[in-house]
């Protein structure tokens, strides 16, 4: 009979809290009681860490096992909580000691064969380790390279429960994290690209330099999406912080490739017309993952053909736009993620969209009204920037028109103003 305690790392949001795992082991019959909130995912972890420690060459206690996950309010989802699970039932038994787990955090799902492997998240729950004061934490070793971001704490990597159970028994070591491996910048496209519409480009330079919200109509050819794309182009590079937040985010939702660097560009998200309203600002049961909004922290949030989104989809962005954060409350609690990004709206002017805009249109007033009018007054209130695109001229498609300035020519006046705004107003930050 014992008693142990470990620590692991649960996410609310993308905030990293200290989950304390213990475990006691009693007199009774050979059962395992797990408590303290956890969802389907972690209630399943009995039998998966059970099969984990038997085939790593370890005896699993023939007693009366009880886990317990403090906090106990806060709900725990997921399989990372596994390798805590494993120490701590193995530390209660007697089989390891548990000094060699003070001040330390697990972070890692178990397969039936003992092996580690890799988690969503582990870059916020690292984040959130090293507030809480912990020195070390171990992690899967193909999310050693993204824990390694955090130079606040200590990382070791793990592929194996066998591995970490010689480290604690200190007869062996834990695996180093893999030297960052020097990536090329990703090339973004270039506003020169973009022939004629010197409107256009001077709508996305006034854009990227205020960090306002932008729509462009205009019919189709007119350049709409290229300028939309173009516009990370022209933003500034994201400092410490806040690639350290939209890195978090993508870490999150797994869309994070393993050994990636901080993400230093301001992303970019254009999901189809047909997006649910979960899919744009997030959702889905149990932890509600973020979603296109928050994705696009920092960055651009296309959203092309805007009057063909769903109303509620639209209606859905209001309130995130105008606090830069989206809430999302489900019955087990409230997550909130980060979403000051810019929102780009396209549009035809009408629903026949014909190419020669309106010279071509044979759309009626009414019909032309009620197309514009899904986007509602609320929504287009958040607007600052308003561009009607006329069609593009054949002087320009054929090499006639001047040439356009390139983006990182726009990009040092953006720099310059946004330098100028900040020295101006002292505080706060732009998208």
């Amino acid at each position: 009979m014992g008693y142990a305690r470990v620590c692991s790392m649960a996410l609310i949001g993308v905030v990293g809290k200290i989950v304390v795992v213990e475990a006691d082991v009693a007199a009774g019959l050979p059962r395992l009681v797990m408590s303290g909130l956890p969802d389907a995912a972690l209630t399943e972890s009995r039998d998966r860490v059970r099969a984990a420690v038997l085939n790593s060459g370890e005896q699993w206690p023939q007693q009366r096992l009880t886990v317990n996950l403090l906090p106990a309010h806060l709900p725990k989802h997921g399989s990372g909580f596994d390798l805590a699970v494993a120490l701590a039932i193995l530390a209660a038994a007697g089989a390891v000691p548990d000094d060699a787990l003070d001040e330390m955090a697990l972070l890692g799902e178990l397969g039936l064969d003992g092996t580690v492997r890799p988690v969503r998240g582990v870059l916020p729950a690292a984040l959130g380790a090293a507030r809480a004061g912990a020195r070390t934490m171990v992690v899967p070793a193909e999310n050693a390279a993204e824990a390694h971001l955090v130079s606040d704490i200590q990382v070791l990597a793990v592929d194996t429960l066998a591995r970490l159970v010689r480290f604690v028994r200190r007869q062996g070591t834990l695996l180093d994290p893999p030297a960052p491996v020097p990536r090329q910048a990703p090339v973004l496209a270039d506003l020169a690209d973009v022939l004629g519409q010197e409107r256009g480009r001077r709508a996305v330079g006034l854009a990227a330099a205020g960090g306002h919200h932008l729509a462009l109509l205009g019919p189709p050819g007119a350049g709409k999406t290229m300028l939309a794309q173009r516009l990370p182009g022209v933003l500034p590079r994201l400092d410490d912080i806040a690639a350290q937040e939209t890195t978090a985010i993508h870490s999150i939702a797994g869309l994070l490739a393993p050994g990636s660097p901080l993400i230093r560009v301001p992303p970019y998200q254009a999901p189809h017309h047909t997006t649910s309203e979960a899919a744009l600002v997030g959702g889905g049961a149990g932890l509600a993952r973020p979603g296109a909004l928050s994705l696009a922290h920092h960055g651009v949030l296309f959203l092309d053909e805007a009057p063909e989104f769903r109303l509620s989809a639209l209606n859905a962005l209001r309130q995130p736009l105008e606090e830069g954060e989206v809430r999302l409350r489900r019955s087990g609690g409230e997550t909130a993620y980060p979403a000051c990004t810019q929102l780009v709206l396209a549009a035809n002017p009408c629903p026949c969209a014909a190419v020669a805009g309106d010279r071509d249109c044979q759309c009626s007033p009414l019909a032309r009204r009620r197309y514009l009018g899904r986007l509602s007054g609320p929504l287009m209130d958040r607007i600052d920037l308003r561009v009607t695109l006329p069609p593009v001229r054949a002087a320009a498609l054929l090499g006639a028109a001047r040439e356009g300035e390139p983006s990182a020519e726009i990009a040092e006046r953006v720099a310059t103003a946004r330098a100028a705004a900040a020295a101006r107003w002292g505080r706060g930050r732009l998208p």
